[in-house]
């Protein structure tokens, strides 16, 4: 799949701790529902863990037509061939990400100021995470930033720019007309009673998205 083809507009953020099992109902049932990306995200596992969920779920990803975008580790990237990387300010720098995976793996960088934003774009990313938008018990150290400011990333750089954060049925709407192309969710799709009727609902709302 080729960079312009990737779609972010519905981009889920999978769960630690979730049997492959589990994960791979989610999977089939929040794609039905047109979730159009997934981010594996582990932060407390080990390496052969990760990167054995990473192999099973690029299996999967695979027969459902969608891309595979792994957090942080760039090693686990390259080996399951993933579609993408998403890197952190406190990973390796994006300069020399660049310079270890493939020119078409798609390169993402999570962002919470204009300056980040900014030198991120500068630097050569395909696309920003821009958060935390609202409170998140994902990520309970993430820095709460003002919808003004999402606003101003996205007037301020020209590569897409997708919002994460807290982000559920409640609140998606908050997001329309600021730029965005696409929403990030973890939990209200992972932990939905029906990831794809759940999916579906945040989908219509993204459609609206400019």
């Amino acid at each position: 799949m080729k960079k312009s083809q990737i779609d972010l507009s519905l981009y889920l953020v999978t769960e630690e701790s979730l049997e492959l099992e589990d994960l791979f109902k989610i999977m089939s049932q929040s794609i039905a529902g047109g979730v159009s990306i997934v981010q594996l995200r582990e932060k407390n596992t080990s390496s052969l863990s990760f990167y054995k969920k990473a192999a099973a779920l690029k299996q999967v990803l695979n027969e459902l037509s969608t891309p595979l975008i792994i957090n942080d580790r760039v090693d686990i990237a390259i080996a399951v061939g993933a579609e993408g990387i998403h890197i952190g300010q406190d990973d390796l720098p994006l300069s020399v990400v660049k310079q270890m995976v493939p020119g078409e793996m798609i390169i993402g960088v999570s962002v919470s100021t204009l300056e980040e934003a900014l030198e991120a774009e500068r630097n050569g990313a395909d696309y920003l995470g821009v958060g935390s938008i609202f409170p998140t018990k994902t990520k309970q150290d993430a820095t709460l930033m003002s919808i003004r400011d999402l606003e101003e990333i996205c007037r301020s750089v020209s590569i897409p720019a997708v919002a994460i954060g807290g982000i559920n049925a409640e609140n998606i709407s908050n997001l329309s007309d600021k730029g965005l192309a696409g929403a990030a969710v973890v939990s209200a799709i992972m932990n939905a009673e029906n990831p794809k009727m759940a999916s579906r609902s945040l989908l219509d709302i993204i459609k609206n998205f400019t």
